[in-house]
């Protein structure tokens, strides 16, 4: 499979689930190789020597974990790497850094190993809905497949030492991206979200540390896993993702009893918008699209052929150059983001 093959894939958290709330799962570990300092003062012949072993020993994985292609970074334009960016494939740091480093991918993009960003290794894997029990089954797996040939940096009282203090011990972080419309409607989502922290629980945008909640998509996910185990971590997590969803839920409720009017005025509103635009931003999309999925959710509109995650990074732009295979500029985008959307916002 060539790389461009292999990035125009449809990403296995983009599927549609029965989970309303819940779009994806997400379990990264953080590792380092024993040997060779953290990557930010590894240097540059050291990241190459780093890259040359992981990567390596990343093609030669087998078995139920399947065939891993490694890219890497340097080998891809700006686009090319947006669209790993747009997908939750890397972090916008990876992309943003230079030097030796790349991604090892699945063909369906379940599991997506970056090597050289803030660590030598980090293992992700990312599932549609709310599966995060074996999301760390599936990256448990792969993390082993590679201990068996990787010698990484452990120590028996911390336990796996990385660059960031907050991911020593475990290495673990687990998180899930949840779409609360209601709840931003209702002006309750600050109320629900701002007591996380205080439950040891990070939230952020859609693209992680720094970024907005375009489409009303939030990150959630532990901030510490030092003195925690793993099983402790994920039963957390779970619980308080059970209790954002009951609170988003009740939201929905609240609005289809109190503001019904209102309700059905701003999710047909975006239907429409979406169905007949001639220009469309990529902020615009995001917030459209979120209004259309809780319409769709609620039962108030009929389903779309085309599911949200899809569309919702589909519409971003660069993969939405990536798709049309030419270079926009950002008029040429608003109106290509239209045409697409309007194509597949079609019925189901």
């Amino acid at each position: 499979m060539t790389h461009k093959e292999l990035l125009l894939q449809h990403s296995a958290w983009m599927t549609e689930t029965d989970s309303p709330v819940v779009i994806s799962s997400r379990v990264r570990l953080a590792r380092n190789l024993e040997d060779f300092p953290f990557p930010h003062v590894l240097g540059e012949e050291g990241a190459g020597q780093v890259e040359k072993i992981v990567s390596q020993v990343l093609m030669s994985i087998a078995g139920d974990i399947g065939q891993l292609d490694y890219i890497s970074l340097t080998e891809l334009n700006s686009v090319e790497q947006q669209v790993l960016i747009e997908k939750h494939l890397i972090s916008p740091s990876l992309g943003g850094s230079t030097g030796a480093r790349g991604v090892a991918l699945a063909p369906d993009h379940r599991y997506a190993v970056m090597v050289n960003e803030e660590d030598h290794v980090r293992i992700q894997v990312l599932l549609p809905g709310n599966q995060l029990l074996e999301t760390h089954r599936l990256a448990t797996e792969l993390d082993d497949a590679l201990e068996a040939k990787l010698d990484f940096a452990y120590r028996e009282t911390q336990g796996y030492l990385t660059a960031c203090p907050t991911n020593v011990g475990t290495g673990l972080r687990a998180s899930v991206m949840v779409h609360l419309p209601a709840l931003v409607i209702m002006k309750q989502v600050q109320q629900v979200l701002g007591t996380l922290t205080r439950l040891g629980l990070a939230v952020r945008g859609l693209y992680g540390e720094g970024s907005q909640a375009f489409g009303h998509m939030f990150q959630v996910s532990n901030q510490i896993t030092l003195g925690k185990s793993e099983e402790d971590i994920l039963t957390h997590l779970d619980a308080v993702t059970g209790q954002i969803v009951e609170h988003e839920l009740q939201a929905r409720e609240l609005l289809k009893v109190q503001m019904p009017m209102f309700l059905e005025d701003k999710v047909w509103r975006a239907r429409g918008t979406l169905q007949n635009s001639r220009l469309l931003s990529s902020e615009d999309a995001m917030h459209l699209l979120s209004h259309d999925r809780l319409g769709t959710d609620l039962g108030l509109l009929p389903k779309i052929k085309d599911c949200f995650a899809s569309l919702i990074v589909d519409t971003r732009s660069g993969c939405l150059q990536y798709i049309l295979d030419r270079e926009l500029d950002p008029s040429q985008r608003d109106e290509e983001r239209a045409r697409l959307v309007r194509a597949r916002t079609t019925l189901a």
